[in-house]
């Protein structure tokens, strides 16, 4: 595939498996010779010829379009049966191109609490300054959203499951919320970083819009930065591109390259991924010293019934989150003791990886915001790779055992005792 493809014979059909078109693209309508190479080329080029002044090819120049970015998103969107995606240099530049799209001064958007902390700052911090209003609400609950939606609302955004406490949103129920009490005026979107097309369909279940961050499991293997907007709303799809064009910010060659190399395992990963978390989240769960485990497979997890109705296959992506006995400090000492898993600012990759939510993704949300999402102090999230799950369960468990010889004997001998026993228990 290239950018002189024509995408008129594309055709995205039920009987094409998702493996199958991660690895060769949408199929094509009629008999189509096979010819050139298996992997698709990377174009690494600034511009491209012109034979005649005033007439470009269907590329002029990488800012604007170039044939190994068009090989993804031909894909990206295939993976949705929807229309071409439009990728960006990062996920946050994809929010931003699709926030510019939609929002004007005066406008009003609906989000989430519980969501990425670099889409907060973008609405507190940038689209603030510009006249943008924004209202974050547990979406979990679909009257509130119901109730944040104004007469200038022109987006809701959520992200399910939610990062990093992993809460659910019902798509479908806040699609009809959305279109119902805008009046069809405001679009929804759903980052769906953590799924993907494998495991969530938001478009199929009523979204306008699904985001994007590919930089994560999309492309997996921790070496390109990348987002896209995946939509059937062409007129949408136009509006994104040309913001692209007049920022700048489309995603680099070689990083295109790299993320549809990656994207050809996502089913494999992804699937297995979400197999090893189930153990590991079952594991923590068992653990005396773990007060709390947030992960969608666990049956007393408070939406398994959605969980079960809205993800498919039923597994449940390669994200946990959880938080030791001790608080804070104990969790600091976990992150800091853990060998296999690496501690990063990170999720998504084929390696285990750590994450303190408070002082890294999340930095910039506000603390009162945070509480009522339930981000603690002392939460940790942990993306699960594709090491064994008894090895990286054995890590954990191992730097939590440090973390509760530290921290938790101190304390419950510094405690006060309630009803003849310790202030503290395990559970």
């Amino acid at each position: 595939m290239s950018g002189s493809i024509d995408r008129s014979s594309l055709v995205s059909t039920p009987s094409s498996s998702l493996s199958a078109r991660a690895l060769h693209g949408p199929p094509r309508s009629g008999k189509v010779a096979r010819s050139g190479p298996l992997v698709g080329a990377l174009t690494q080029t600034t511009t491209f010829h012109q034979s005649h002044i005033g007439q470009t090819g269907v590329h002029s120049y990488s800012r604007v379009s170039n044939p190994s970015v068009d090989e993804l998103e031909v894909v990206l969107g295939a993976l949705e049966d929807a229309a071409p995606a439009v990728a960006f240099g990062t996920g946050l530049g994809a929010e931003a191109a699709l926030f510019f799209a939609l929002l004007r001064a005066g406008d009003h958007a609906v989000l989430g609490e519980a969501i990425y902390g670099g889409t907060t700052r973008l609405f507190r911090q940038l689209l603030s300054e510009l006249g943008i209003a924004s209202t974050f609400v547990d979406t979990s609950d679909p009257e509130n959203v119901r109730k944040a939606i104004t007469p200038r609302t022109k987006l809701v955004f959520i992200e399910t499951p939610a990062n990093p406490t992993l809460k659910l949103t019902d798509i479908a129920a806040i699609a009809r919320v959305t279109k119902e009490a805008s009046g069809g005026n405001a679009k929804l979107a759903v980052d769906n970083t953590f799924l993907t097309a494998v495991l969530q369909r938001p478009i199929e279940l009523g979204a306008d819009i699904s985001v994007y961050s590919t930089t994560k499991l999309i492309e997996g293997h921790s070496t390109s930065c990348g987002g896209a907007i995946v939509s059937n709303d062409l007129a949408l799809l136009d509006r994104v591109r040309w913001m692209r064009k007049c920022t700048g910010g489309i995603q680099a060659p070689f990083n295109a390259w790299l993320t549809s190399r990656g994207l050809k395992t996502l089913p494999l990963r992804i699937r297995e991924q979400s197999r090893i978390a189930q153990v590991v989240a079952e594991g923590l769960a068992k653990n005396p010293f773990v007060q709390v485990v947030n992960f969608p497979g666990l049956a007393g997890f408070p939406q398994a019934e959605l969980a079960a109705r809205q993800h498919l296959e039923g597994l449940h992506g390669s994200v946990i989150s959880f938080e030791v006995v001790g608080g804070a400090s104990a969790g600091k000492l976990v992150l800091e003791n853990a060998q296999l898993c690496a501690l990063v600012e990170h999720v998504g990759s084929v390696e285990s990886l750590l994450t303190h939510p408070v002082t890294m993704t999340h930095a910039d949300v506000p603390a009162e915001q945070r509480r009522a999402a339930g981000i603690t102090d002392g939460l940790i999230r942990l993306s699960i790779g594709l090491e064994e799950p008894e090895e990286i369960l054995a890590d954990i468990e191992h730097a939590i055992a440090i973390a509760h010889e530290a921290i938790v004997p101190a304390a419950v001998a510094a405690s006060t005792t309630i009803n003849g026993g310790a202030a503290w228990v395990a559970r």
